[in-house]
C-alpha cells in the first residue's frame, strides 16, 4: 500500500466516510429529480426482485414497523408504481408487484444516477477511474450481509 494511504481501518474510515456520504447524497438527489425517494427506490427494487412479497415481509426486512411500511406502500400504490395481487391460497392476504409505471420510474432513476456519475467519472484521469473500478468490489463487500 502506498505510504500516503492509511492502512489503519479507523483512519481509512475517516478518509472514506465524507466522500461516500457526499456521493450517496448526490445520487439520492438525482433519484428525487425522477420523483422517487431513496426508500421508494429501495422498496420498488425489492418488490421487483420478489414479486408477490407482502407488506409485513418488507417491514421486517427494512426493520420498520408494519404501519409505517403500510403507509409507504399505499403511497407507492397511489402513484401507480405497484399493485396488489391476491394470495393464491389465502384471500385475506395480498402480495405486491411492480407495475410498468414503477419499472419506468426505476429506469428513469437509474438513468439519472448513471448520467450524473458518468459525467463526473469522465472528468477523472484514466488512472483515477481504474482505482475506482478496483475499489468497487471491496466497497460492495462492506455492505453485503454476513452470516
Amino acid at each position: 500500500m502506498p505510504a500516503d494511504l492509511p492502512d489503519d481501518p479507523d483512519q481509512l474510515a475517516e478518509l472514506l466516510r465524507p466522500a461516500l456520504l457526499r456521493v450517496a447524497r448526490r445520487l439520492r438527489q438525482e433519484a428525487s429529480k425522477a420523483g422517487l425517494s431513496a426508500l421508494d427506490v429501495l422498496l420498488l427494487v425489492e418488490i421487483k426482485r420478489q414479486p408477490g412479497v407482502g407488506v409485513s415481509d418488507l417491514a421486517d426486512a427494512e426493520q420498520m414497523s408494519r404501519p409505517a411500511m403500510s403507509t409507504h406502500i399505499k403511497r407507492l400504490e397511489a402513484a401507480g408504481w405497484i399493485s396488489r395481487l391476491s394470495h393464491v391460497s389465502d384471500g385475506r392476504r395480498s402480495g405486491l408487484t411492480i407495475t410498468p409505471a414503477g419499472l419506468a420510474a426505476l429506469a428513469e432513476t437509474r438513468r439519472r444516477r448513471n448520467d450524473w456519475l458518468a459525467a463526473r467519472l469522465a472528468r477523472l484521469t484514466p488512472a483515477e477511474r481504474q482505482a475506482l473500478a478496483e475499489a468497487a468490489a471491496p466497497l460492495l463487500a462492506l455492505v453485503e450481509v454476513q452470516p
